[in-house]
């Protein structure tokens, strides 16, 4: 329709003229808006992935032109329809394997590693590289070469980079679990390891001084086996720059490292005689009347507790067996202990249940008192003794001495004996819920006035000290 006629009639009519100008605008507008809002709210991949998906779209087209050539010089598709159809079937392939394995990946990822590609991520490199095939068979090495580069190859490295990208911007320190992965990871290692560049944050200096000290204990354990010989002389020089170099002479932990790796050295042939105990050498045969716990505590509290204070309840309990078995008594309670830390705690002294009162620590002046170990010192207590007479000279004064006494304290917790039933509790204190349903009832009772214990004990007929708990939480005072 020519453009003269709507303007006449526009003119004509102007009214509805604007009245359509409006409305077309308003749904241009509200289509605008809509499209932005929509926009919007897709959550799309990071700025990288975006980019690298769009480089790889690009490659995978250039890798189509390609297999355009190729399926018609080569393969005889010479009806375009049929030639259209089928040459973008390898990057059709390629496109759809890259978006299951980065599916796969973002299934398979945790908080520490990156995921795996599975099955798609290797077919993406098994459809590149039967894609460079048609790139040289249509334009030889030169051509072929720069084909294969910027068209499969690159669109195999971007998409399987867009793959992961997304993966390591969320998580940098996630790592890939994928086999090529392992591979270079594994291989890194051991070569950083075969350069001595396995111990990570040192210095160039201190990375030349450990392998000169290093040096220096291989020629000094060589010097000692054969210490004659023509080369005696060229080992003693090499020995004499490498300690120089080590700077142990001048630094004492670089000195300290250099003697313990030599005496380590030279000592290595005492291994093969080191004495040491059998692992599985007295072990006992727990006997019937064994309780399955030591002193009826549980393995729940035994577990909550320090392991030497485990090792003297244990001890306890079972009197007459030997440390080994103390420790795999205590591993069987779910408390793993050595023997050689059976052995320094029962060694300490530092027993539970102690058989004789701590003896009196009295002060040396000028010397701190010796408190055995395993023994903790209360707050000292000082009391004045009784005034003794003195003679006649010196009546008119009295003297007085202060004694300093030592509580023994265990250093590791007691089991505590309210645990332990009491025939005198009544049975109706025994297993009480906690909240006590008693504490609401005697809040009805006595509202605002706080009870005192024999009340409480006569109204309810319960003990001492349910009675007491009750009155704490009514308001009294402990």
């Amino acid at each position: 329709m020519p453009a003269h006629p709507l303007i006449t009639w526009a003119v004509d009519h102007p009214w509805p003229a604007a009245g359509i100008t409006a409305a077309a605008l308003a749904v241009l507008g509200a289509t605008l808006w809509a499209t932005i809002r929509t926009a919007r709210a897709v959550t799309w991949p990071p700025g990288p992935v975006l980019v690298a998906g769009a480089g790889a779209v690009v490659c995978t087209a250039y890798s189509g032109d390609t297999s355009w050539r190729f399926a018609g010089e080569r393969l005889g598709m010479v009806d375009s329809t049929e030639r259209a159809l089928m040459f973008g079937a390898g990057e059709l392939a390629l496109l759809a394997c890259a978006v299951m394995a980065r599916a796969n990946k973002a299934a398979t990822s945790t908080d520490t590693t990156a995921g795996s590609a599975g099955v798609p991520g290797v077919l993406v490199w098994v459809i590149t590289g039967v894609q460079v095939i048609p790139c040289y068979a249509t334009s030889g090495i030169v051509g072929g070469t720069v084909r294969a580069v910027i068209g499969p190859i690159l669109a195999g490295l971007l998409w399987h980079l867009a793959m992961g990208l997304e993966i390591r911007v969320a998580r940098p320190e996630a790592l890939s679990t994928g086999l090529p992965a392992v591979i270079g990871r594994e291989v890194r290692e051991r070569l950083l390891s075969r350069l001595g560049l396995a111990a990570r944050d040192r210095t160039a200096e201190q990375i030349t001084r450990d392998r000169a000290t290093a040096r220096a204990v291989h020629l000094a354990a060589v010097l000692e086996l054969r210490p004659g010989g023509w080369l005696s002389g060229y080992r003693r020089r090499r020995l004499a720059a490498a300690v120089a170099r080590s700077g142990a002479g001048t630094n004492g932990e670089q000195r300290h490292r250099l003697l313990q790796q030599l005496a380590a050295r030279r000592t290595s042939g005492q291994l093969a005689t080191v004495p040491l105990a059998s692992p599985w050498a007295g072990t006992p045969v727990p006997a019937e009347g064994y309780p399955r716990t030591p002193l009826g505590v549980t393995g729940a509290q035994l577990r909550a507790m320090d392991p030497l204070a485990v090792v003297h309840l244990v001890r306890a309990a079972h009197p007459t067996v030997e440390p080994a078995g103390i420790a795999s008594l205590c591993t069987e309670y779910g408390v793993p202990v050595s023997e050689t830390q059976v052995r320094i705690a029962l060694r300490a002294g530092n027993s539970l249940y102690p058989s004789s009162p701590p003896a009196l620590v009295r002060p040396v002046p000028g010397r701190a008192p010796v408190v055995p170990d395993g023994v903790r010192l209360l707050p000292v207590i000082c009391r004045p003794a009784v005034p003794r007479p003195v003679p006649a000279v010196a009546a008119a004064r009295t003297r007085t001495r202060p004694v300093v006494t030592a509580e023994y304290v265990p250093e590791y917790p007691v089991p505590d004996p309210d645990d332990v039933p009491d025939e005198d509790v009544p049975e109706s204190d025994r297993d009480v819920p906690d909240p006590d349903p008693l504490i609401e009832q005697a809040r009805a009772e006595y509202g605002t006035d706080v009870p005192g214990i024999r009340p409480l004990r006569a109204r309810y007929g319960i003990g001492q000290k349910r009675a007491q708990h009750i009155r704490n939480a009514l308001g009294g005072t402990p």
